[in-house]
């Protein structure tokens, strides 16, 4: 069976800016959960080593979806706001009993052509940078971009290894250093849910 997880990130993507002395993260995303009869998402890091992981259970609990790491530990929890016009998202940080909402994110609606897919941005007090998602979902071609139009993680299709090409349910997802890859995470189940009805979205 092909390996999924990820090659070494060895050739850069132009749109990122990379230190000299710093290298970025590679994740491999799987868009299928490790447990039987479930939808979510399985992330590898470059080792191979299972990292994050979202099982979605109940079918009736369709605006929330929680990222778990390896050992089942939430650590974000993404959720769709009630009874909005667009897709208005909010992410909350740690355990059920203690969580801190974090960001919001509103889907990025025009009549006029742009690559601008979506705007996140710090709730309430919280203070940080804002970001936007740029390029296509669709065809995992994204780049997040903070205040200052510096590249902080970026989507991309998965190389082919041995001649066996891999489709859509399978990518990379590269995190600058100093970025948090759970936020990163958090980031591409908000893009999936946003754009990603074509190859279903998550049951949950």
């Amino acid at each position: 069976m092909t390996k999924i997880y990820p090659n070494s990130p060895t050739s850069q993507s132009p749109a990122l800016d990379i230190a000299v002395d710093s290298e970025p993260s590679s994740f491999t995303v799987w868009r299928k959960s490790l447990l039987f009869n479930c939808s979510g998402f399985t992330v590898f890091d470059a080792k191979g080593e299972l990292v994050f992981r979202v099982d979605n259970y109940s079918f009736s609990k369709r605006t929330e979806i929680v990222l778990m790491d390896a050992g089942g530990k939430s650590v974000f929890t993404v959720r769709r706001k009630r009874l909005t016009l667009v897709d208005h998202w909010r992410i909350f940080e740690g355990e059920e009993a203690a969580l801190r909402r974090r960001f919001s994110a509103r889907k990025h609606l025009t009549l006029l052509p742009s690559k601008v897919l979506a705007h996140v941005t710090p709730c309430g007090r919280e203070k940080g940078p804002i970001y936007c998602v740029e390029g296509s979902f669709s065809h995992r071609s994204c780049v997040v971009y903070d205040e200052l139009r510096r590249p902080v993680l970026e989507i991309r299709r998965k190389e082919a290894i041995g001649g066996v090409a891999f489709g859509g349910d399978v990518f990379r997802l590269i995190v600058q250093p100093g970025f948090d890859s759970g936020l990163a995470m958090a980031i591409v189940i908000l893009l999936d849910q946003m754009f990603g009805s074509r190859t279903a979205p998550i049951r949950g």
